[in-house]
């Protein structure tokens, strides 16, 4: 964070942080130390934050810390992996996930903070035992909740203000070279608590196999991930938080064997793919000061703070050259500002008013170096020494947002939230914005049955840190000549979405819910893979249509719980309207005038799980992951077929040593693709990815945890 935003973060917190103060009678003593119970405190200013987020007409699913521990990795699995156990969330490569037909589109928050998302995305950056719980909200959100709206994912963190004083260590050990080392620190003292953890891991299988073989070439990863929580209560009704975090990973990219060359690159003589020396670096850091508290009966929350990512991908230059007819050195990097406030207050016995802001000020930097060969008028290689093509670009993008909505208890078991939100975007040097209402209703139909609908309007800006300006110009003439022409600026987008669902209590240990959902769709945004670096970039469709339905079911009783989610989803995109340059032309001229498959679409999706506990503190669980297949092309048509349908399944079996003293030794054993299935996630083919990607082959994993 840079010294200056952090000095006029800090003063604006303690000035509002005064406010309480100012209030008091002048010679009014300030509150003692040892009379205040930390604790108490904590709690209470909880349960004030969790009320300035409505949920009203959407949906959710909540995943706590227990439900994490008991999945086959635990604590150390990817978050992405942790969210493919909602209902209608896809996986996809590189640590990617979909929810209802978005190809990403995520927001994450951390204690009601909002995080602007990083270049290589927070599913990478995050660490699960952070994690205190999970709410997953989607369909029609409050008018509190922008940006990035085809889900929230809402992170509430440990606490050391509740977990009391103490720590954990621990190793995860096992197949493909997997060494991944933790720990964690908490505790309080008077008015300070804090919560650090950090986390390195190295394995051979840092992404996606390109083949169906049991262990990839040249995949080598090193990651390293830390979060910092630090407290301060300054009296009963305020606290300050600084929270921090970074993630540095590097990735070797696999190869793909026995291509055959494409180019002649001075006076090679055949190069073998299995050779390719490509790398990828990806770092994010982030700080956010957080003053959070009552004043009389309205509740707040204010921050200020700061994100940084940067990328840099290392091609091999003459092997790409000789299989692509261009190697690029890429750089990107983004900074975002941001500031964030929201309140509550009630009004009378039946409305309460929640109202804020939020701004994002982001820098966006993006270099690559290219080195090409040149071409003749019919595009065929006319020289084999590479020509040298830099090109640079620099933007400055802006968000501004206010809300302001009632929550209504219209009667004892009616409630109705309505609202606007008004979002003003800057960037490429014009600007957008729209007033958008937002519509929720829950109905209590009776002790076990609980309906909800809603009615949302949507706006979605462009993903800054996905943009880099290019001159396609630039490649006139060389092996990197793009197909054809369009725009360069990625446009935000404008949407209508529609929801309905119902959740329904069977006995006291059974929980079913059932949603359905509609989205129409004004500038759809989409992303693809257009280089060789794992980096995607955003384009979009005039026109979108996304609907599905979603089931759930979650059983606990004693020691057995399971649940099991399924969901149909069918996600349209009709003409592309900008970076056609991207897309083969008679791609292109196939959706101007019919509509296709989104390449993230997939129509079934199902994921489940059982954990029972016997003999004291002995475990054993599994879970599942299916999907139908995402998509490919078929017949002529751009994403007209589907890849083949797969099945996930992993076992775990766990045991605490020493659990009645206090100090319990966790050990577990895990099986990751336990039948050893070889499924395909992508195959090169369709409009958005254009390499091939294989799922995880079977993996034995020990770990090991001691509490302390």
């Amino acid at each position: 964070m840079k010294p200056s935003l952090l000095a006029s973060s800090i003063a604006f917190a303690l000035a509002l942080a005064s406010l309480p103060v100012l209030a008091a009678a002048p010679d009014a003593p300030p509150p003692a130390v040892t009379d205040l119970d930390a604790v108490t405190v904590s709690a209470r200013l909880d349960q004030a934050r969790n009320a300035l987020s409505p949920d009203i007409g959407s949906s959710q699913y909540q995943i706590t810390a227990e439900d994490i521990q008991k999945q086959p990795l635990g604590a150390s699995a990817p978050l992405s992996q942790v969210l493919l156990q909602a209902p209608g969330v896809v996986q996809d490569s590189y640590g990617g996930v979909h929810v209802r037909g978005d190809h990403a589109n995520l927001q994450y928050r951390l204690n009601g903070v909002l995080l602007p998302e990083s270049i290589s995305g927070f599913g990478q950056t995050l660490d699960a035992r952070t994690i205190k719980s999970i709410r997953l909200m989607d369909g029609a959100l409050p008018a509190q909740f922008g940006e990035r709206t085809a889900a929230v994912v809402d992170i509430t963190t440990r606490s050391g203000a509740e977990l009391g004083n103490g720590g954990s260590a621990g190793l995860i050990t096992g197949a493909y070279g997997t060494l991944n080392p933790n720990a964690s620190w908490w505790g309080s003292q008077g008015r300070w608590s804090w919560f650090f953890t950090g986390n390195y891991n190295q394995n051979q299988v840092g992404l996606e196999n390109p083949t169906a073989a049991r262990r990839p070439d040249h995949d080598d990863t090193h990651q390293g991930k830390a979060f910092a929580d630090l407290t301060y209560l300054l009296n009963d009704s305020t606290r300050l938080s600084l929270f921090a975090g970074f993630a540095n990973n590097r990735f070797q990219i696999p190869t793909n064997p026995g291509q055959p060359p494409q180019f002649g690159y001075l006076d090679t003589a055949g190069y073998d793919s299995a050779r390719l020396d490509e790398t990828q670096r990806e770092n994010t850091r982030f700080g956010m000061l957080v003053l959070q508290g009552t004043l009389g009966a309205t509740a707040y929350q204010v921050s200020a703070g700061q994100r940084y990512s940067d990328l840099g991908f290392n091609p091999d230059v003459a092997g790409d050259l000789v299989f692509n007819g261009v190697a690029s050195q890429v750089q990107r990097s983004n900074r975002a500002n941001t500031v964030q406030a929201d309140f509550s207050t009630p009004l009378g016995d039946n409305h309460t008013l929640r109202y804020g802001l939020y701004s994002n000020n982001e820098q966006a930097r993006a270099a690559s170096t290219a080195w090409v060969f040149p071409v003749d008028a019919d595009g065929n290689q006319a020289g084999t020494t590479p020509i040298v093509i830099p090109d640079a670009s620099a933007f400055h993008a802006s968000t501004t947002a206010l809300y302001v909505q009632d929550q209504w208890r219209l009667a004892e078991d009616w409630t109705l939230n309505y609202g606007l939100r008004g979002d003003r975007f800057k960037a490429f040097g014009g600007s957008e914005g729209q007033l958008s209402p937002r519509l929720g209703v829950v109905w209590n139909a009776g002790d076990s049955t609980t309906v909800h609908a809603g009615y949302s309007r949507y706006f979605t800006p462009p993903a800054s840190e996905l943009v880099a300006g290019s001159d396609i110009a630039l490649y006139d003439g060389t092996s990197n000549q793009q197909p054809g022409t369009g725009s360069t600026t990625p446009l935000s987008e404008r949407s209508d979405y529609f929801d309905v669902g119902v959740s329904q209590q069977v006995g006291e240990h059974l929980t079913l819910g059932l949603d359905a959902y509609d989205r129409k769709v004004d500038r759809l945004q989409d992303e693809g893979q257009f280089g060789a670096a794992y980096i995607y970039s955003t384009f979009n469709y005039r026109q979108g249509h996304i609907h599905g339905v979603e089931f759930s079911a979650d059983y606990s009783h004693g020691p057995l719980s399971a649940y099991i989610n399924a969901a149909y989803n069918k996600a349209m995109g009709k003409q592309v309207l900008t970076g056609q340059y991207n897309l083969d032309p008679q791609a292109l001229a196939y959706v101007q005038d019919n509509w296709i498959h989104l390449d993230h679409d997939q129509k079934l999706t199902s994921s489940g799980g059982v954990n029972y506990t016997f003999a004291g503190h002995n475990r054993i669980g599994a879970n599942y992951v299916f999907g139908s297949g995402l998509r490919s092309d078929a017949d002529g048509v751009p994403n007209g077929g589907e890849l083949p349908a797969y099945l996930q399944v992993n076992l775990s079996a766990g045991h605490d040593f020493n659990a009645g003293g206090g100090h319990p030794l966790h050990a577990q054993l895990a099986v990751i693709n336990a039948l050893d299935r070889s499924y395909q996630l992508r195959d090169g083919g369709g409009i958005g990815v254009f390499a091939p990607q294989w799922g995880p082959r079977r993996g034995a994993y020990l770990s090991l945890q001691q509490d302390f």
